[in-house]
């Protein structure tokens, strides 16, 4: 193990400073409030780890800029989980056992989320995920898991109409083992036959340095668009064969698989053309706007802007909390009220957020990725994709929808 993906970071945000200028106000409670961000930095899902990351600590800084919560500072713990579930559990038993966090955001990759979501009920700790397989909410969690980003159903439903909108009409899937790799099959495959047309797939192993063997097992049922559903680096190597093998029909692929990381990691000749689709932040909002101002970048993707919510919704729903406690049951039995509350004031960052609830109003918080109303088993609702194809190098957006 690499002393990257061993080591931890802790990220005091703005706590030094806010310490000189705030001394009374640290000192009615010197002990922090922890919140635990997993995420990627390393390894097959780590595209998304850096900026996950920076915006988890951009929402510390704000909300400790603001006074914090009830008079403490909000710290965030940010843990790598290495895109390896063993790894995962390791670092959410340190998060919850040593650091004692209230709540763990990020958790991006399915996989991982499964491993650590039991730990996380079982412990009364929050979970908020930015993971997409429909088996997660599925679990007996007690409420203790929320989840912004779409679930794999939606995902594959999407992908499915937007083979059937190109006019394809037998869809064949690889792509690696994965919590959700069958349900696509199945998802996708029932679309294409509703439509008239058919649908197969293959499951393949990852890691491997060549595909050519189910490229060709593939090709043999003559699609007319192959959908991959495998992270960067696999995804990568599929691509790179089915252009050696002559393939010419379309390539749809998800986030976690086609995206500027695969764009920069494939010859430009490979990717041309291929399809993704994309859980879309909400660009018009003003949290994403000054999100992505803050970061000094020109578009962040929706993941990372889901795990700038996570700790904001943390810190809104122990602010909103009558009992003043600071655990994960107390973020649990609030979170609701601040993010869907029909009678709270709309508002989109922390500062606002917090001096409602103090003055002893109701808000209902939209985040940078989106309006953030919640199902009964924690499935986030309404949620928008977009729709990007590589064009001469680059992903160019097509629609959003």
């Amino acid at each position: 193990m690499s002393m990257t993906s061993r080591r931890s970071f802790l990220c005091t945000s703005a706590a030094a400073a806010l310490g000189a200028a705030h001394p009374l106000l640290w000192a009615q409670n010197k002990e922090p409030i922890r919140i635990g961000i997993l995420i990627p930095l390393t390894g097959a899902t780590s595209q998304f780890g850096a900026t996950m990351s920076r915006a988890a600590q951009i929402a510390a800084e704000e909300i400790n800029a603001a006074g914090g919560v009830n008079g403490r500072r909000v710290e965030v713990v940010i843990e790598d989980d290495q895109s390896n579930p063993e790894a995962a559990v390791r670092a959410a038993r340190k998060l919850i056992d040593v650091d004692r966090v209230v709540a763990i955001g990020g958790s991006y990759a399915s996989s991982v989320t499964s491993a650590i979501a039991p730990l996380c009920w079982e412990s009364r700790t929050v979970l908020a995920t930015a993971s997409g397989a429909d088996s997660i909410t599925k679990l007996p969690h007690q409420g203790y898991v929320f989840r912004t980003s779409p679930t794999v159903t939606l995902q594959g439903t999407r992908v499915g109409d937007l083979g059937v909108e190109l006019g394809c009409k037998k869809m064949f899937f690889l792509g690696p083992q994965t919590p959700f790799a069958q349900s696509y099959i199945d998802i996708i495959s029932g679309i294409f036959s509703r439509a008239g047309g058919a649908g197969a797939g293959l499951i393949y192993e990852d890691k491997k340095s060549s595909y050519r063997s189910e490229v060709d097992q593939a090709l043999r049922t003559k699609p007319d668009v192959i959908v991959l559903g495998g992270y960067v680096p696999d995804t990568s190597v599929v691509l790179k064969d089915l252009y050696r093998a002559g393939y010419d029909g379309k390539r749809i692929g998800f986030s976690f698989g086609i995206n500027q990381k695969l764009v920069e990691a494939v010859p430009a000749e490979v990717g041309e053309g291929a399809y993704s689709l994309v859980p879309s932040a909400a660009v018009a909002a003003g949290a994403y706007k000054r999100l992505v101002a803050k970061m000094k970048i020109d578009a962040l993707d929706s993941y990372s802007c889901q795990v700038y919510d996570h700790v904001n919704l943390v810190a809104l729903a122990l602010a909103s909390a009558p009992s003043g406690e600071a655990n994960g049951t107390t973020v649990r039995d609030n979170l609701r009220g601040v993010s869907q509350s029909p009678q709270g004031k709309v508002v989109d960052n922390a500062a606002d957020g917090l001096k409602l609830l103090s003055a002893g109003g109701r808000i209902n918080f939209d985040g940078a990725s989106g309006p953030l109303d919640f199902a009964d088993n924690g499935d986030v609702k309404g949620v928008f994709f977009r729709y990007e194809q590589i064009q001469k190098g680059k992903l160019a957006v097509t629609k959003v929808a």
